[in-house]
């Protein structure tokens, strides 16, 4: 069997872990095997950018974050673009370097965008496997995607270390955490570091009604307030305005709120971006394991010839989900989930 491994769209923890569950499986069950390590994505595909890996070469990686294999961000809207340098197509050359290597199969780990791409690949005849990766957990078909355990522990750490100085100083912080789309990374973390408002995409906010649990917590003694935003939350007002006109320029959702705290409060309020930290440094045991337990069944269904399928954790039990019912779909935080009930039951405003 020939295998291509390639990783792609932004980096995260446990990519290593994941990429060493598949090669372990597919080294131990069959007598000869060769894996191909893709660079840097779906670009390494279209370039022809590979090479044969060897099987120590997946030793000694499970705790590492990042991968081995380089990534990269190729746009699904940009795989249709003609390329003058090969006389096609994007997608079309992904398919013809695939056949002209004699892959026997494709091992794609990545989030949304890959899995558009992954999909459109396997309609052209592609055997395709992929595992779920997204800090984001805005994958549709798995309960979590790797990851996303990572960076609400790196999220959680920074909402910690902020409650010390908030207290000390008397401060408003508001820390800006990611997610563009779907709010599962503060809402996690919110509650696990203890904020007080949680402000996510799917629920717009009112201005007013933070400044309402400000005023609370400031007269019942309590002179600090820890504010965790995604920076894909928008307020009422913007939600009510078209998508191209909701914020200009380079205010990101957490600057805009500090600006507008600080001219209405008579308290300092500070802003702190943990950016890429979230999705670097080791994956935590959780996203170890979890990440093995993916490669593991991966690495089954290729055995099997079981393709067009994404791994995925659905409950307690990993299993296969059709590309056909993941790509495109994207998941994001029910406004009925349980999560959110109880949320508010701890006395965490959602800004509403």
């Amino acid at each position: 069997m020939k295998i291509g491994f390639l990783t792609s769209g932004g980096d995260c923890q446990g990519l290593n872990a994941a990429l060493r569950g598949v090669a372990k499986t597919l080294f131990g069950a069959v007598p000869y095997v060769e894996i191909y390590g893709i660079q840097d994505g779906f670009a390494g595909l279209i370039d022809c950018n590979w090479r044969k890996m060897e099987q120590h070469e997946f030793s000694g990686i499970l705790r590492e974050g990042g991968t081995i294999l380089g990534t990269s961000r190729q746009p699904f809207k940009t795989i249709r673009n003609f390329d003058d340098s090969k006389n096609t197509d994007r997608l079309t050359t992904m398919v013809r370097n695939y056949h002209k290597e004699y892959f026997d199969a494709l091992v794609i780990l990545g989030g949304n965008g890959t899995h558009k791409t992954a999909y459109a690949l396997s309609q052209y005849g592609i055997n395709i496997v992929t595992l779920p990766k997204t800090i984001d957990n805005d994958l549709y078909g798995t309960d979590y995607s790797f990851g996303f355990n990572s960076a609400v522990s790196k999220a959680t750490d920074v909402l910690d270390t902020l409650h010390s100085t908030a207290a000390s100083h008397g401060r408003i912080f508001v820390c800006e955490l990611m997610g563009h789309k779907a709010g599962w990374v503060a809402l996690y973390a919110g509650i696990a570091g203890g904020a007080d408002v949680i402000l996510i995409p799917e629920i717009p906010y009112s201005v007013d009604s933070v400044l309402e649990v400000i005023d609370k917590r400031n007269q019942s003694g309590k002179n600090f307030s820890i504010i965790a935003i995604a920076e894909g939350a928008i307020t009422c007002e913007e939600a009510q305005q078209p998508k191209s006109e909701r914020r200009v320029g380079d205010i990101s959702p957490g600057m805009q709120l500090v600006r507008v705290l600080d001219e209405k409060l008579n308290q300092d309020v500070r802003l702190t971006i943990p950016g890429h930290f979230q999705r670097g440094g080791d994956p935590t045991p959780s996203d170890r394991v979890f990440c093995s337990r993916l490669g593991a069944m991966a690495g089954e269904l290729v055995l099997q010839r079981k393709f067009g399928y994404m791994v995925a954790l659905q409950g307690l039990s990993i299993g296969a989900v059709p590309l056909s019912e993941v790509a495109g779909k994207l998941k994001t935080v029910p406004l009925d989930s349980e999560i959110l009930k109880q949320t508010r039951l701890l006395g965490i405003s959602l800004g509403d």
